[in-house]
C-alpha cells in the first residue's frame, strides 16, 4: 500500500490554538498509509489579484505543496460563525489562478473544533460550501464537530481524553480508505 502526503492545513494562527493540537493529534493516529504534513497559514501573504501575473514566492510554494500531495485536511475552529480569516486567504491564494486551483482532484477532509458547544459546525458547513468547484470529493462521513476541546490535552498539547481519541481514530482511519479509493 502506497503513503499518502495529506496537507494538513491548520485554520487558526494561534501559537496553542486546539486546531494544531487536533491536527498534531491525527497526524500520530494516522495509519501508515498517510503521511500528514502538518501546515499552518502564517507565511501566506494576502490575495491580491494584481499580484497574480507575478505571484508572491510564498504564493508559490503553497501552491506547490498542495499540488504535490494526495489529499488534504483541514482542522478549522470557528470563528463568527464562519471560518478564519487567514484560511478563506489561504483558499483564495491556492485555488488561483482561475481554472488551476491546487486543490483541483483532491481528496477533502474537514474536521471542526470549538470549546463551545457546537464544535466549529457553521466553519465546516462554510467549508463544505466554499470548496465544491475548486477541490476535488469532500469526505461526507462521519463528520467531525469537536466540541469542548479545551480540556482534551495537556499542558504539552498531547491528547488526553479518550472519547476524542477514539472519535479523531475513526475519523482518520475513514479518511483513510477515502484517500485510497480516491488515488485508487
Amino acid at each position: 500500500m502506497a503513503t499518502h502526503t495529506i496537507v494538513t492545513i491548520v485554520g487558526s494562527l494561534r501559537k496553542e490554538s486546539f486546531s494544531l493540537k487536533v491536527a498534531n493529534a491525527l497526524a500520530k493516529l494516522a495509519p501508515a498509509s498517510l503521511k500528514l504534513e502538518v501546515t499552518t497559514l502564517e507565511g501566506i501573504s494576502f490575495f491580491n489579484q494584481d499580484l497574480e501575473a507575478n505571484p508572491p514566492a510564498d504564493w508559490l510554494a503553497f501552491r506547490e505543496k498542495l499540488q504535490k500531495s494526495n489529499g488534504v485536511l483541514f482542522v478549522t475552529p470557528e470563528y463568527n460563525r464562519s471560518i478564519p480569516g487567514v484560511l478563506k486567504n489561504a483558499i483564495d491564494v491556492a485555488s488561483r489562478p482561475y481554472g488551476k486551483s491546487s486543490f483541483l482532484g483532491k481528496p477533502i477532509g474537514i474536521v471542526g473544533n470549538a470549546p463551545g458547544a457546537l464544535g466549529g459546525v457553521s466553519a465546516v458547513k462554510h467549508l463544505q460550501n466554499i470548496l465544491p468547484g475548486i477541490a476535488g470529493p469532500i469526505l461526507g462521513q462521519p463528520e467531525v464537530y469537536l466540541n469542548g476541546i479545551g480540556d482534551a490535552f495537556d499542558d504539552k498539547g498531547q491528547l488526553t481524553k479518550e472519547a476524542v481519541q477514539k472519535l479523531l481514530q475513526q475519523y482518520i482511519d475513514a479518511f483513510a480508505a477515502f484517500v485510497e479509493k480516491q488515488n485508487g
